[in-house]
Formats: structure tokens, sequence, C-alpha cells
């Protein structure tokens, strides 16, 4: 049985919880927060040891293995950092962290200290994302040209407004880091790294910090072209949430509000009947198993088996790391500016104190 900690208990922390209530070999032993008011609601569950300092829930609490970091994402990194050194593994909501300084800093404790460290990135478990990966692992869709990630998202002025931290730079992050980092995660996982990139970003509505509306032209290592737009301005809901691929054999486009149907697939490889089925296969179940629930079970097996998580600190940091050079239009010191054209960027590691 490996024993779980929450610190941060909010909306995002409950999905947690649920996770972990019902994934076998799991068990919540532990919440931490600031605020009394909020551990309340945990009241009902008295299993639950209930904590408002981070420090004493970990003196305190021994038997944890494993904590989910669920704080506003510019504490993630000190929050992580004392439970690694407490001798915990940790499952870190996205971003990993706000700045490269902060998440090299948590990969220079995890490696210090044997930690295991994964970041909630669920959307990887959607199982219309699976069966592209699968496609393009298999190369169905031949050499690539391009590839494309639209977040065209709704987040009202009272998302904002609901607390002081909000859409700042230095506690939350603007749409890049807050709602695309997820696609972006995807684009890399499913393309691989990103070696140029060309960026807009604004912030065009919102009455906030860091930007609501950010456009990007990427180039991936492997020679593919991507293209990235994103925004929370939408008026007055979520419009949708798109990945497409597209290649000399074929393409996906994967859309709705989320990215979990399938509505457009070609492969010269497959025929119509058989698009059809992988189409009708993902309409059947679109959502699949929570993702949550996934990322829970996998840190589950992770520490069970002494292995890496299936989502490990280094690719969440590669997500964050393209996030934060897609909004800095090129001024970020963590990229080589290469005269206003593609600039490259370096290694997270060489950076160490940006």
């Amino acid at each position: 049985m490996i024993s779980f900690a929450i610190i941060g208990w909010g909306h995002i922390a409950r999905k947690h919880k649920e996770a972990i209530d019902v994934v076998e070999g799991a068990r919540l032993v532990a919440v931490s927060d600031l605020n009394p008011e909020r551990l309340k609601e945990l009241a009902p569950f008295p299993e639950i040891k209930k904590f408002t300092d981070l420090n004493v829930m970990l003196a305190e609490a021994p038997e944890v293995d494993v904590v989910c970091i669920c704080t506003p994402s510019g504490l993630h990194a000190a929050h992580a950092i004392a439970a690694i050194r407490a001798g915990k593994h940790v499952i870190i909501e996205k971003p990993v962290a706000l700045s490269l300084h902060d998440a090299e800093a948590i990969r220079e404790a995890a490696s210090l200290y044997g930690a295991k460290v994964a970041v909630v990135h669920p959307n990887r478990f959607r199982p219309a994302i699976r069966k592209l990966k699968l496609a393009l692992d298999q190369g169905l869709f031949g050499k690539l040209s391009h590839v494309n990630a639209t977040v065209r998202w709704n987040r009202a002025q009272a998302y904002y407004d609901q607390a002081s931290w909000r859409g700042t730079k230095e506690m939350d992050g603007g749409v890049l880091l807050n709602q695309a980092v997820h696609s972006l995660d995807l684009l890399e996982w499913l393309v691989g790294p990103v070696t140029g990139v060309k960026s807009m970003v604004d912030t065009r509505i919102r009455k906030m910090e860091a930007e609501d509306t950010a456009l990007a032209v990427l180039r991936f290592d492997t020679g593919v072209l991507g293209v990235v737009e994103a925004t929370t301005a939408i008026y007055d809901k979520n419009l949708e949430e798109t990945i497409s691929i597209f290649g000399e054999h074929g393409y996906a486009v994967i859309g709705g509000p989320t990215a979990n149907w399938f509505k457009q697939l070609r492969s010269s490889y497959l025929s119509e009947s058989e698009c059809e089925a992988w189409i009708q296969e993902i309409e059947s179940d679109p959502y699949g198993e929570p993702g949550h629930r996934s990322i829970i079970r996998d840190m589950v097996a992770a520490v069970c088996d002494n292995r890496e998580p299936i989502v490990p600190l280094h690719e969440g940091i590669r997500a964050m790391k393209l996030a934060l050079d897609i909004s800095s239009n090129g001024t970020s010191p963590a990229l080589i500016a290469n005269g206003g054209d593609f600039y490259a960027v370096k290694d997270a590691a060489t950076i160490r104190g940006v």
C-alpha cells in the first residue's frame, strides 16, 4: 500500500483524492492547507490527518510515501523540494514551475535524494491521443510536414478575479503555462523536441498580468514545422481544443471542446473502413479512465517496481520550457537570439541561476 498526502486543498486536489480513493494500492493519509476552513471539508474522513503547515505534516506523518503538489504554480518548487528532502516522492500539478531556475532546483533535489517525480499531464492518457501516438509510432502518416495545436477556450474575468495570484507571472502564468501547456506537452510527446520558436503574445481581453492570447510557429528537431494558437479570451465558453498531424501518407485531427474525438483520420496504409473503425472505437469511449487516476496508478507502480513514472520530471520541464520560450518573444535569458529569426533553445542544465 502506497500512502499519499496532498498539499493545497482546492479544486484540483479533489481530483487527486478521487483518484487515490479508487486506485488499488493507494491510500490518502494526510492533507495540508494553510487555510483551516478548507480542511473542514475533510471532517467526514477522520482517517486523513489534517495540517496547516507542510513541514509539520512531513514530520508528523512519516508514513507518507508520495506527496501531491496542488498549490499555486509559483509555490510548486518550494513545496516539492521540501517533500523530496523529507524522503518523499512527488506528483506535481502542471506546470512543474514558473521558471527554469525553480525547475532545475527540483531536478537537482530529486537526483540528490533519489525521488521519483511525476508531472500531471493527464491528456496523454486520452484514448484518441494514445491511438494517435500508436499511429505515429507505426509510421502510418509517413514523413510529417507540419502539426498544429489550438486551444480556443474561455476563462471569464471572474476566473482571474477569484484570487489575487490568478493570472500573475509570479504565481500563476497565463494561457501558455496554465492551459496550453498540456497541448505543448502533447506536441513534443508525439513529434519530438522543439528546437526553434517564433512567437507573438499579448494580453488582449482579460485584466491580468500574464498573456491571454499567444501565437507561435515551431520547428521540431526532425524538421517538422508546427503552429500553436492559444487563448482564454474566447466568448463565452470553450470553443475547441485541437491537435492536428499532417504527413505525406495521411493526416489526423483530434478535436472537440477538449481534444477527445477524431474529427478526421486518413492514411494510405489504412482502408476507409479501418479508419472509420478507429473513429468509432474512440466515439464509444472518448474519455477513458480519468487522467488523474492514470497518473496515481502509474506512481503506485513506479514506486513498487522502482522505475521512472510515465510522465517524468524532465518531460514536464520540457513542456514548461516551451511555454516560457513562446511567452518570452525571444527575450528570455534561456534562449540564444538568432537575428530575430528562429532561435535555438539551450538545454536547461546550462542556464542555472536564470
